[in-house]
């Protein structure tokens, strides 16, 4: 099956002059990480000697240094190489489910014009950790194609009812916030039609830097002026939730240092804590373990997936299940920070799911 992949590029170029410098943030990410140049040659597929030659020509176009070395401490990015790192880092979070995203829509362009047309389910769900988890088994099946594309939580289930995927996403809050949950979902639920499957559960709560320094411990402490915060953007399933939060506290967002600052994925966010720029986000707590951040948690969501009763019945579908059902997908899931897999592959009719999660 064809895979595409579209990666950014960091090209510099000084107004005026022609030249340019293409900086490889892998090789001072792994440097920043190791501590040795060597081992972030041999990641790159790279000799020591051209590793050493591009940090210089780094080095030279910018007029400063990006890494210093020290007799029996090994090698460490400088300040402008640790904000070079970071900044690649938060780019990355952020843009990444969108060039897949763009990356499927080119696939699904071509793909008509190919000789070998495998099986293209198409998945609309928000992101996560075990979506991503779940893409990377289907990605292993030979005559299955996964169009995955990253919509918020109500989108998802629009789209399912509107015939432009198979398989959606939605995710539903333990607690008091579960019934307004509910409620969205059951204007799109077609009880004849569709089924639903479980997938998992995961954590939500405040991502804070390491040690927690500010002492965050709840929603309210958002609201001191101390705080910085950053958002996730309006579309998506994790700030609806947040701003739900808000309001079942009487905390008015305005009262938030950074509210309005905003991030488009859960890494995105944690990236943005974690260099610095803000003190705390909201998310999962996968995304604060990725990024060495703390985390509190504040609520457990659990995660399914919506499909139609006829399409469940249907060879590629079949095989997704088994893959959810199968001891090496549920010990993946079990491996993220934070997620646990919960009934998942059972199927229940949408009757049965409201009746069985309206309280939980």
């Amino acid at each position: 099956m064809l895979q595409i992949e579209i990666e950014a590029v960091w090209r510099f170029r000084r107004e005026g002059s022609p030249r340019t410098a293409v900086v490889m943030l892998g090789v001072l990410n792994e440097i920043r990480k190791t501590g040795k140049i060597s081992s972030a040659a041999t990641d790159a597929h790279l000799s020591y000697r051209h590793v050493w030659n591009l940090i210089e020509q780094w080095s030279e176009f910018f007029g400063t240094p990006l890494v210093e070395t020290q007799r029996g401490r090994g090698t460490k990015l400088t300040a402008f190489g640790e904000r070079l790192v970071w900044a690649g880092e938060r780019m990355q979070a952020r843009l990444g489910p969108q060039l897949d995203n763009l990356a499927q829509e080119l696939a699904s362009e071509i793909k008509p014009f190919l000789e070998q047309r495998p099986s293209v389910i198409r998945v609309h769900a928000s992101h996560g950790f075990a979506v991503a988890k779940l893409r990377e088994f289907l990605d292993r099946e030979p005559g299955i194609g996964v169009d995955l594309r990253y919509v918020s939580n109500q989108n998802s289930l629009v789209s399912l009812a509107q015939g432009a995927c198979d398989l959606s996403g939605l995710h539903l809050p333990h607690g008091a916030l579960r019934a307004q949950g509910i409620k969205t979902a059951r204007e799109w639920l077609d009880a004849r039609e569709d089924r639903v499957i479980s997938f998992v559960t995961r954590e939500m709560g405040l991502m804070v830097a390491r040690g927690n320094p500010l002492g965050i411990r709840s929603i309210e402490d958002l609201t001191s002026p101390k705080v910085r915060f950053v958002n996730r953007d309006h579309d998506s399933g994790t700030r609806l939730l947040f701003d739900q939060l808000l309001a079942a506290q009487r905390i008015d967002e305005s009262r938030i240092n950074g509210a309005q600052q905003i991030e488009f994925t859960h890494a995105a966010v944690a990236a943005y804590v974690a260099s610095g720029m803000a003190d705390a986000s909201f998310g999962v707590e996968a995304a604060a373990r990725q990024f060495g951040l703390d985390f509190i948690r504040i609520l457990t969501e659990d995660y399914f997936f919506v499909c139609k009763r006829a399409f469940l019945d249907t060879e590629p579908m079949q095989r997704i299940l088994e893959i959810m059902r199968s001891a090496d997908f549920r010990s993946a899931v079990a491996s993220l920070p934070g997620y646990v897999p919960s009934d998942t592959g059972d199927v229940t009719g949408v009757k049965a799911f409201l009746e069985m999660h309206a309280v939980r």
